[in-house]
């Protein structure tokens, strides 16, 4: 049975912050730099909003049903949303995906709305060299998309010269937080409750 954790927003998307600004300082200048913080990416997408930084432990069966979904690998059973209230209002989910690139690691933040649907993208930290990182009118041509099948290069989503392999992991990552996203929500749906029998009705 998978179950929540919950935390501080600003203590803990400040960790997240400090863990890229770290690692991007280890792997040295030549290794790619870092691009905004957690905050400043969780701002930009929900202005003025609460955020709560949770945890998520998926069981086997739902790690497989989201790499499933996904089309690719889901490397750990510990997921973290960042969920998002506005005015009181559930106002979406935020989770930050690290993956390979080339041969090193890129940070992405993919925000969604309450309907499930991407919202934003942004990149918080690129360690392959610049020319390989799209520019961010490349980014908004996932905003609104949902997890379909035409969620995929060269269908809903254009390639970028020069950056095919980054074009490729983004539209990845993109499918696991989405895949990833509905998971959780079914797995904190109530199930439908039976309609009552009339009265009189023979029992089934």
């Amino acid at each position: 049975m998978w179950r929540w954790a919950t935390s501080s927003s600003g203590r803990r998307a400040g960790a997240l912050a400090a863990a890229v600004l770290l690692a991007a300082a280890a792997a040295g200048p030549a290794a790619g730099k870092t691009l905004m913080t957690a905050d400043e990416a969780l701002a930009l997408a929900y202005p003025g909003c609460a955020v709560e930084r949770r945890t998520a432990y998926l069981t086997e069966a739902q790690r497989a049903e989201a790499a499933r979904l996904a089309g690719s690998a889901v490397r750990s059973a510990v997921v973290h949303p960042y969920r998002v209230r506005c005015a009181g209002r559930a106002a979406g989910t935020a989770y930050f995906d690290v993956h390979r690139v080339r041969t090193l690691e890129e940070t992405l933040m993919v925000a969604l709305d309450a309907d499930g649907a991407v919202l934003r993208l942004e990149v918080l930290s690129f360690r392959e060299p610049e020319e390989y990182l799209p520019r961010h009118p490349w980014y908004e041509q996932f905003e609104g998309k949902d997890l379909s099948p035409r969620l995929e290069l060269q269908r809903d989503i254009r390639g970028v010269t020069g950056a095919t392999l980054t074009a490729r992991a983004t539209t990845a990552a993109v499918r696991r937080v989405l895949a990833l996203d509905r998971v959780l929500t079914a797995a904190a749906s109530p199930p439908a409750a039976e309609a009552p029998m009339a009265a009189g009705a023979p029992a089934p």
